[in-house]
């Protein structure tokens, strides 16, 4: 084979492996926490048996779907700070 061929495939084969592993690595990171989030803050009951089953069936698309469905409409229902009392009248 070529020298000039071969070189831009030694060069950007370890580049190529270094991305692709942290990406595998983040998206796993990514379906572990989705599993422990549903695990520890759903509701017990046939909800969270079936919001366990999507995410562990579907991996990275449950986790997505579980995300956006769930966990971002359940984390800006909590982040509603309650209403401030106005100051007492002198």
């Amino acid at each position: 084979m070529d020298p000039q061929v071969l070189t831009p495939v030694l060069i950007f084969a370890p580049l190529f492996l270094i991305i692709f592993f942290t990406l595998f690595m983040a998206v796993i990171a990514f379906w572990i926490w989705m599993v422990v989030d549903c695990a520890i803050n759903e509701p017990a009951g046939n909800d969270k048996v079936v919001w366990l089953l999507v995410i562990i069936l579907l991996h990275f698309l449950g986790a997505l779907i579980y995300f956006f469905a769930r966990r971002l409409t359940r984390s800006q229902r909590t982040v509603v700070p309650p209403p401030i009392a106005p100051p007492p009248r002198l």
